[in-house]
């Protein structure tokens, strides 16, 4: 669903739904697909979006869960469980990450299920790929393999003209070569990523990509971009909620955020 709404020639319901998405309102974009719960596209989108709200604010587990098996009871073939088992994998992963209760075995048994589902060709593999990155980084803390899984989605989104997934994956990559010292690459990553959610509109990872941009930065032009990731992040009322500890003690409250000027493209 990385991409859903983004496009030209997507129909009404993929497009209302995006808008609502980027704009950090899952529970109604869920609410347009429950008519279409017994679909399992559909089933598997709207647990998908709970699944992101859930990792975006640390709340509303259970509501994901009971998507999630309702997404995996509707599932037919191997290629809808397949995306049905990443999902699980994602809501494991996220738990874990956010240390509401470890799944780390779930994440990674989910993520091997439907790595064995998924046909070598199916659309789905770019996402689990990066996926089963963002396992490998910060749960089996092997960056090597991180990054390998992370080039796969990468070069899987390239082909698939994904561009939300890229913007993902750029913002990854920027990550790692950030921690291994290597500015330069991390600024054409971040940079790279922020360009593609202005354009996408994905206005809920703005936040994100500017704050890793800003660590790329020397001041004054770190500061001007945490400001507007701060901006950002208190007008969608604290989303993504891992995002506050990485801004707040830079951008105090009680700091006139005046309106910076646009981001660069």
């Amino acid at each position: 669903m990385s991409g859903s709404g983004t496009t030209a020639g997507d129909d009404p319901l993929q497009t209302a739904v995006w808008r609502l998405r980027s704009r950090g309102c899952w529970t109604d974009a869920a609410a347009l697909l429950e008519p279409r719960a017994a679909e399992p596209a559909a089933a598997l989108e709207r647990a998908g979006l709970l699944i992101e709200r859930a990792l975006f604010t640390c709340d509303g587990w259970a509501e994901a869960e009971d998507a999630l098996r309702g997404a995996e009871a509707v599932a037919r073939d191997d290629e809808e469980r397949g995306g049905a088992a990443s999902e699980r994998g994602r809501l494991a992963y996220a738990a874990t990450r956010l240390g509401v209760r470890d799944r780390a075995d779930e994440a990674r048994s989910a993520l091997g299920r439907a790595t064995a589902l998924l046909a070598p060709s199916s659309p789905r593999r770019p996402l689990l790929d990066f996926r089963r990155g963002l396992v490998s980084e910060h749960i089996a803390d092997s960056p090597q393999a991180a990054l390998a899984a992370y080039q796969r989605a990468h070069a899987g989104a390239q082909a698939q003209d994904d561009p939300l997934l890229l913007s993902f994956t750029w913002q990854q990559l920027a990550g790692l070569a950030l921690s291994d010292g290597d500015s330069a690459t991390a600024r054409q990553g971040f940079s790279e990523c922020l360009r593609i959610r202005e354009e996408l509109g994905y206005l809920i990872g703005t936040a994100p990509a500017l704050a890793g941009l800003a660590d790329c930065e020397p001041e004054p032009e770190a500061g001007r971009l945490r400001a507007e990731a701060y901006r950002l992040f208190r007008l969608l009322g604290g989303v993504p909620v891992w995002l506050g500890a990485q801004l707040s003690p830079v951008v105090p409250p009680q700091v006139s955020l005046a309106e910076p000027e646009p981001a660069g493209q």
